[in-house]
């Protein structure tokens, strides 16, 4: 499969969440009870089992593990900066930070799969373990702070960030999870990918970024140029293998997360600005991933010229 139709699967399933949410009877009641069951169980399920089965190699994949954090903190720190930038609304860019450095992790598991199999699934499981409690500390800062939320509380209440910790703690405690535990655990997890896809097709919404265009672009480049391009200065830099690389990029070129609009909703943000930069990051997303892998491709084949 090339790369241009890496995610063609993925897209499509939003694009029947998108067709099912305006043209069935099955309208945002059902799709918002959908969305709860995702962030709530059908996701936690999955990051605990994805974690908990998949073997870390935290020394064969330290410089991985360290990039991919690299890029997010890059992220975290850019889109904090543009608060600072004259005329920009305090509660619209809490909202919206965190869209620059969050990432879809429902496209993340169903990418990795493609690109480089189970080995490659195993590496998104520690990209995802270590990097969400990261995306999750610095979305819920921003908005805890403008909205006057306690930040511990609201990181010990987030589902993603518990399921992902209990995974890493289960993984390094060596559990092994009873058989029919196991199965029930991924076969609930499994639920998740396809659901929380077209979810975010049934969310898709254009309409709340007419009132800050300028600060949404800056977001989406952060998200869409700017960490992709760090992404590959590190693969290049640091020599990372072939496939270790093309995971990392990838990683760095996802949509940003879905739930990002959930958040935002739920402590006070403005979510429709948030629902409509997710809706772009998604589109986008179908584009960059490809565009970016084959601009790596390129550049590592110059810089091994070199």
């Amino acid at each position: 499969m090339t790369e241009a139709l890496l995610l063609l699967p993925d897209f499509l399933l939003i694009v029947v969440g998108f067709c099912v949410c305006r043209f069935t009877p099955l309208n945002r009641t059902v799709w918002d009870a959908a969305e709860r069951l995702v962030y709530y169980l059908l996701f936690p399920v999955l990051l605990f089992s994805s974690i908990v089965r998949s073997p870390l190699q935290l020394g064969s994949t330290a410089m991985l593990a360290g990039s991919a954090l690299a890029v997010v903190a890059c992220g975290i720190a850019a889109a904090y900066a543009l608060g600072w930038l004259p005329g920009v609304d305090a509660r619209r860019h809490a909202s919206g930070a965190q869209v620059a450095f969050r990432f879809n992790s429902y496209v993340a598991l169903a990418l990795a799969e493609r690109l480089g199999g189970a080995q490659a699934v195993a590496w998104i499981a520690l990209i995802i373990a270590l990097c969400v409690p990261l995306c999750n500390a610095g979305a819920v800062y921003a908005l805890a702070r403008h909205g006057g939320h306690n930040l511990l509380r609201e990181l010990l209440r987030n589902p993603l960030l518990l399921s992902t910790v209990a995974g890493l703690a289960a993984n390094l405690a060596g559990l092994q999870l009873p058989g029919a535990a196991g199965t029930t655990l991924q076969r609930i997890g499994q639920a998740a990918l396809p659901i929380g896809l077209m979810a975010v097709g049934a969310g898709l919404q254009l309409g709340g970024l007419q009132s800050a265009p300028r600060l949404a672009a800056a977001l989406l480049a952060i998200r869409h140029a700017l960490l992709p391009a760090i992404a590959i200065g590190l693969a290049l830099a640091l020599a990372l293998p072939a496939p270790q690389a093309v995971v990392l990029v990838a990683f760095a070129s996802l949509p940003t997360a879905s739930s990002c609009y959930v958040l935002a909703a739920r402590m006070g943000g403005d979510g429709a600005y948030v629902a409509g930069l997710v809706t772009v990051s998604t589109l986008l997303g179908m584009v960059s991933v490809p565009v970016w892998l084959v601009v790596f491709a390129a550049a590592r084949a110059a810089f091994a010229v070199v």
